[in-house]
């Protein structure tokens, strides 16, 4: 009987080879994307729920714009303002949304905050539609509703243009009513005030519901020699943790842009993002997509830094210590320096 060579396995071109240096290979591939995965870096931005930029971080996270530019967008949802600034203060988050006046004022102190922009978009005085107030001068005496507080900015700006084109002294000449803005806008519309400044998406839904707007704070922006589109409103973080994480910052910017120009451009967008605005109507709705838009910053550069010392200096003038702190100057390092367009 002839002998049986017997069968070798695992050798190169022999069977069993193959099978075992797929195994090998799927093995390989699996931990490589494991550590690809893990290195990722991961950014944690502080955002109320219902807020503006709550949409556009939904745009980023439903088109996995964050790991195309290679980081993991975790996003926070908080219940107020002052908790969003407490997270970012205590670490709890990366990045939070304020004004670049809050980061001047935290760097006058030592603490090493910096801005980039977020949005233009900025409120009004909005009155009923059969009110007789057409300017500012026609506010004396009346019960103007302000958002914001005492030294909210754009109160402050509304003084200081009524000083310079009407001699009148606004705090004087009103008896201002402080309020959520919400609650500013139901009094608005019960006739307990006669009028509101308040913040844009709450101007859009009185708009829609058919309030009447007096002048915008751009408006007065620009009739105080504020010439560009300046965003006041950024995202603001420590310049430490950027110069830790500066690609996967600079991929967030990169993100936000991209999910900016589809919110622009595209209606479908803003369908899906309907259920986290709270519109109650189509007026509403489109209000709020339009306004929205209207406030995309198109330019940041070297005119709009010099713009933000003009009203960092008007707003110094009027709102004091109380507002920008012990310095009469914007705090060198406030504008992010990576970001220009």
């Amino acid at each position: 009987m002839p002998r049986r060579t017997p069968r070798r396995v695992g050798k190169p071109g022999f069977p069993g080879h193959s099978s075992r240096l797929l195994s090998v290979t799927i093995i390989f591939l699996l931990l490589l994307s494991s550590t690809t995965l893990s290195a990722t870096e991961k950014i944690r931005i502080a955002v109320l729920k219902f807020g503006t930029v709550s949409w556009e971080m939904d745009v980023i996270k439903r088109h996995a714009l964050d790991r195309t530019e290679g980081f993991e967008l975790e996003v926070v949802e908080l219940a107020g303002k002052q908790a969003t600034m407490v997270a970012l203060q205590s670490g709890d988050v990366d990045i939070a949304i304020t004004d670049w006046i809050w980061v001047s004022r935290q760097r006058a102190q030592g603490k090493p905050f910096t801005f980039v922009p977020y949005s233009s978009a900025l409120g009004a005085l909005v009155a009923a539609p059969e009110s007789a107030i057409s300017n500012l001068s026609d506010l004396k005496g009346k019960r103007i509703g302000i958002a914001g507080g005492p030294v909210d900015k754009s109160w402050l700006l509304f003084q200081a243009l009524a000083l310079r084109e009407y001699d009148m002294d606004l705090k004087q000449a009103v008896t201002p009513v402080f309020g959520a803005p919400p609650l500013l806008n139901q009094q608005l519309k019960q006739g307990r005030i006669d009028a509101a400044i308040n913040f844009w998406p709450y101007v859009a839904r009185l708009e829609a519901a058919g309030m009447r707007r007096v002048i915008g704070v751009k408006e007065v922006a620009r009739r105080l020699g504020i010439e560009s589109e300046l965003p006041l409103i950024g995202y603001v973080f420590d310049q430490r943790w950027a110069a830790e994480n500066r690609e996967a910052l600079l991929g967030f910017v990169r993100a936000t842009n991209r999910a900016k120009r589809l919110m622009k451009r595209s209606d479908p967008e803003w369908t899906a993002l309907r259920p986290l605005m709270k519109a109650a109507n189509e007026a509403t709705f489109k209000a709020l997509r339009e306004g929205f838009r209207a406030g995309i910053p198109d330019h940041w550069g070297e005119k709009e830094r010099a713009d933000a010392e003009k009203l960092f200096a008007i707003l110094h003038e009027v709102g004091g210590k109380r507002l920008v702190g012990d310095t009469s100057r914007l705090t060198e390092g406030t504008f992010w320096p990576e970001i220009s367009y």
